[in-house]
């Protein structure tokens, strides 16, 4: 079988540049061929020496002519045709021999690359494939930093070799330019630029990226010291630097932003366009942690039992300028920190910062899509913790929910503190549910410690609730089926 043929850029001088690709075949192939001058040096090959191994075969294809006269009876073009010939004719012998033969291209092998005569001469023969490579100039764009083009704008690529008159015309009719083989044509480009009004806004660029790199205004340079290797730069009329804007005195707000139960995977992206705006992050301690650092924001964390003084705290960042993010998890509008943010921000001192609230998604709704649908039909949210409102209110509540039949979502069921409103509240429920009704024992939903249970609410075991579960009590309707699916018929009948 016949070898494969590579043309592959290699980019504008930097080895670092070398994509990873044309790295890998570079050190694969059989036969590296490379262009050089008569001078013996190659170029291409420096480039990708860090790439090649020993053993490889080298093809080095030495030009005949480069700047100098020839006495070849088809001259100057004449000369490089049959030099064409010859040398794809010795690639030809390895890739009939089945050796894959690589290419080696300065830039892009397309672009005014001497790898295209090969190419024309041997790939509707051969299989063969190039790889693009970064060119000069992109490069050149690149370390002036400035852009080639935006929007709607024209970029033209010139040769320097045409009549100074033909250039001048193009450059006055295109938003940029970039001319490339300059060396002895560099005295007619910079007539035609300054012919086109032009030569002010150009740049010279040799050696891109190389540790021979020289990057100046072209009206400036010295043509007697102008290589091959360079290019003139013509960039876009818009892309001049933009001057700063005047400092306006910033605008606080608040947002109240819902991180979900657990992970990136549940927050919004409403809610992540929120907290990377922010220059402010703040909220309970385990809360902040739960949000990327970023060391261009400041992180305020607090107690989990100081809710008006932590909204106070961000309103008043807010009335000082700062974009105030302040942190829940689930839904801040669950048990959580919507409510006391507005309360204090109901008052004339912060009446002139707006509070914005994103919502996340709920503990309730996290731990019911894990065991199927408890929450189809009617329900209710309750918190057993009495921190806030005394245990009759609560009491009163669970019953009334209870004898309403509709499924209950108990957040906040235990804690340190509170080892026994979990059971009691089991007693009050099983006044006006059977024992056997499906209870939804949710903890640690969304992180790797996640587990569920599903229990009977007669045989429910308060020792094993804490305040990182959540439970959810299913109505009269609400089913456990043999697959372990918990569900409640949006159907009441």
């Amino acid at each position: 079988m016949n070898g494969r043929l590579w043309g592959v850029g290699l980019g504008p001088g930097d080895p670092e540049l070398v994509t990873v690709k044309a790295a890998r075949l570079i050190s694969e192939a059989g036969v590296i061929a490379f262009h050089m001058a008569r001078h013996g040096r190659s170029i291409a090959r420096s480039i990708a020496a860090q790439y090649m191994r020993d053993g490889q075969i080298e093809e080095p294809l030495m030009y005949p002519v480069t700047t100098e006269t020839t006495s070849h009876p088809g001259g100057y073009q004449g000369a490089l045709d049959d030099f064409y010939e010859e040398c794809a004719a010795r690639l030809a012998a390895h890739l009939d021999a089945g050796r894959d033969v690589v290419v080696l291209a300065e830039g892009d092998p397309f672009f005014y690359g001497s790898y295209m005569h090969l190419h024309k001469r041997l790939a509707h023969r051969y299989p063969t494939q190039v790889v693009p490579g970064v060119t000069s100039v992109s490069a050149a764009s690149a370390e002036l930093g400035r852009p080639l083009v935006e929007r709607d704008e024209i970029l033209t690529v010139l040769p320097g070799t045409l009549d100074p008159s033909v250039l001048a015309s193009r450059l006055a009719d295109t938003d940029s330019a970039a001319i490339i083989k300059l060396g002895r044509t560099f005295p007619g480009v910079r007539s035609a630029l300054e012919e086109a009004g032009r030569l002010d806004d150009a740049w010279y660029v040799e050696r891109a990226t190389t540790d021979k790199q020289r990057v100046e205004s072209l009206r400036d340079v010295d043509p007697s010291t102008v290589p091959y290797f360079s290019l003139a730069l013509l960039s876009t009329r818009a892309g001049a630097p933009v001057a700063a804007p005047p400092v306006v005195e910033a605008a606080g707000e608040v947002v109240v932003v819902g991180l979900g139960p657990a992970g990136r995977q549940w927050l919004t992206p409403e809610a992540q366009d929120a907290l990377a705006t922010a220059t402010d992050l703040v909220g309970y301690g385990p809360y902040v942690d739960r949000v990327p650092p970023n060391p261009r924001q400041k992180r305020h964390s607090s107690d989990n039992r100081v809710e008006a003084e932590r909204a106070a705290f961000a309103l008043d960042l807010a009335l000082r300028g700062s974009r105030v993010a302040v942190v829940s998890s689930g839904d801040p509008g669950v048990f959580a920190m919507a409510s006391a943010v507005l309360e204090v921000a109901d008052s004339v001192e912060y009446s002139s910062i707006p509070v914005r609230i994103l919502p996340g998604l709920t503990a309730a709704n996290a731990v019911a899509s894990r065991v199927g649908a408890p929450l189809g039909h009617d329900y209710c949210v309750l918190s057993l913790s009495d921190r806030l409102k005394p245990w009759d209110v609560i009491a009163g509540r669970l019953s009334a929910a209870a004898a309403a039949d509709l499924v209950i979502a108990i957040y906040n069921p235990a804690s340190r503190s509170r080892t026994w409103q979990v059971e009691t509240a089991r007693d009050l429920l099983l006044e006006h549910r059977s024992a056997d009704t499906p209870v939804v024992i949710g903890r640690d939903v969304g992180y790797p410690t996640e587990t569920i249970t599903v229990a009977q609410l007669g045989e429910l075991d308060g020792s094993t609730v804490d305040m990182r579960c959540l439970l959810l009590v299913g109505s009269s309707k609400t089913r456990l089926t043999d697959r372990g699916v918990v569900f409640t018929p949006r159907r009441y009948s």
